[in-house]
């Protein structure tokens, strides 16, 4: 695994966070080392995923990256029937899935699409994931998306999201912040480091409240709402049709 040494040295001046070749190549050790949870986060959401996935119906990974989840569901989910849709707007991180699917006897299960998320269409679903991916779309657009995923499910479908997220409280935001600096320092992360990953962030990732993500699932017709992973400003959330 190499290690994510993109923000190690002083820039003159930290450009917006993207998806590229370089960050694609170190992404294992960048989620791992600031990510909280994130391995148990998604082996949860694949056997979440194997829960509720319904037969003649599609899983689909809406922000699939490098394939870490998919891979996880592929190896939970033992059908041969079953159909995958997985979508990201990233080249590199597609082209990285598809070499780790040629692995895999059940890749012809995956339909990898490079794309916007926003510009899928969602059909029979029965699983709908979002994994640290809303947080990079424009805020307008979210609700418009949430509710397209919506009329997409089958009943007893279940949309599976994790983000980071903000506190409508600026003493528990303060507090939530503090804790992430810790945790990434404590995985070798130095503050040049932690502070130019935060420049390089801001205005390309955008959080929302959990209170805003539970009201956003409401007004699309979700009739339940749960979060049932959280680590200071990281949340794992579900909603059921």
């Amino acid at each position: 695994m190499d290690k994510d040494k993109i923000f190690a040295t002083k820039k003159e001046k930290v450009t917006p966070f993207r998806f590229n070749k370089a960050v694609t190549l170190v992404f294992d050790d960048m989620l791992n080392r600031s990510v909280p949870l994130y391995q148990e986060s998604i082996q949860r959401q694949a056997q979440l995923t194997k829960y509720f996935y319904q037969k003649k119906t599609r899983i689909y990974d809406l922000g699939c990256s490098h394939g870490n989840l998919g891979i996880r569901i592929l190896n939970e989910i033992k059908e041969s029937s079953f159909s995958m849709v997985a979508v990201d707007s990233s080249v590199p991180m597609v082209e990285k899935y598809s070499k780790r699917l040629k692995l895999y006897t059940a890749c012809s299960n995956v339909d990898l699409v490079c794309g916007f998320l926003e510009n899928v269409k969602i059909k029979n679903a029965s699983v709908v994931l979002i994994n640290l991916t809303l947080q990079f779309l424009k805020p307008e657009t979210r609700d418009d998306l949430i509710k397209k995923i919506y009329k997409g499910m089958a009943p007893g479908g279940v949309l599976l999201l994790t983000e980071k997220i903000i506190q409508a409280s600026s003493q528990f935001d303060a507090l939530q912040l503090n804790f992430y600096d810790r945790f990434k320092r404590e995985n070798g992360y130095s503050q040049l480091e932690i502070s130019q990953k935060r420049d390089a962030l801001e205005k390309v990732l955008i959080p929302d409240t959990i209170q805003i993500h539970e009201d956003r699932f409401s007004k699309a017709g979700f009739s339940s709402f749960d979060v049932w992973l959280k680590w200071f400003n990281f949340a794992s959330m579900m909603a059921i049709k």
